[in-house]
């Protein structure tokens, strides 16, 4: 529900603005026109200007204070609070229109009243993103949940609670994304057509491993494929891999490239240069 404070004709006067009809009469300040033409003199120039009467404040006529109606005081319209029932439909979308037809504003000049527009704003939340019809989350896995198989508890955005695993066998590779068909989104006018539940998988890596759980794997997992070059063993230095951080000279020389590549973006053409004198 949604309360709304709404201008309408009032009730007591019919719009009129007076206790009884026939009572307004011609504004004497504008002569019923409703705007007033002011004249200045600049020196020389003569400027006209013209503008609201602010003796009937645009209407054109006047009611005396003996004659103003008592419940709008001359100004025809009241305020009302209205109480709209704003009913949202499965499946709409971030900035979809609920329209209200002449719930707007009312005044005596104005035969048929505005509309009242209802924009949906969609709020964001912590677990889904909505792409579409479809709803996307993350989830991060063990090294051991990808190559052993998982089920984790998910509960959806109407309090259902959906457990999730894998197919027996199946392995979860970096960053892949698997979907649960029919757990997405509902189709606006046809909500019994959803779309999936997609979940992208990140997977934790172990920063160390025994070398007892290292002899099981390598016995478990299939053989690497035969290296991309033959080497004498003799002649061939061993080496270790270790984190690369890069010194302060080298992250300088980054963005000094960075910088380069920028300028060759721009396109062609002469570098402002000081002049010395």
């Amino acid at each position: 529900k949604l309360s709304l404070n709404k201008q309408v004709i009032c009730s007591a006067c019919g719009g009129s603005g007076s206790k009884k009809k026939g009572k307004a009469a011609v504004c004497g300040d504008c002569k019923g026109s409703g705007v007033r033409i002011i004249v200045r003199q600049m020196g020389p120039m003569i400027q006209q200007m013209q503008t609201t009467c602010s003796a009937c404040k645009g209407e054109g006529t006047t009611i005396g204070e003996k004659d103003k109606c008592g419940a709008c005081f001359a100004n025809r319209v009241t305020q009302e609070k209205k109480i709209l029932e704003v009913h949202v439909e499965k499946g709409m979308k971030h900035n979809d229109k609920i329209t209200f037809n002449r719930e707007g504003d009312q005044h005596p000049d104005i035969k048929i009243p505005g509309d009242v527009v209802i924009v949906l704003q969609e709020k964001k939340h912590d677990r889904f993103e909505r792409q579409g019809q479809n709803l996307g989350m993350s989830k991060t896995i063990t090294l051991k949940e990808a190559l052993c198989g998982f089920s984790f508890p998910v509960q959806h955005l109407d309090g259902r609670v959906l457990l999730v695993k894998t197919q027996p066998g199946e392995i979860i590779k970096p960053n892949t994304t698997k979907a649960i068909p029919g757990e997405g989104m509902p189709k606006h006018r046809n909500p019994f057509d959803k779309g999936a539940l997609l979940i992208q998988f990140t997977i934790q890596m172990p920063e160390t491993l025994p070398q007892a759980t290292l002899d099981i794997l390598s016995k478990v997992l299939p053989s690497p494929d035969r290296m991309e070059q033959d080497y004498d063993a003799e002649l061939a230095e061993e080496c270790y891999l270790h984190d690369h951080i890069p010194s302060a000279n080298q992250q300088r020389q980054n963005s000094r490239n960075q910088y380069d590549e920028d300028d060759e973006d721009d396109g062609p053409g002469q570098r402002a240069q000081c002049v010395h004198q």
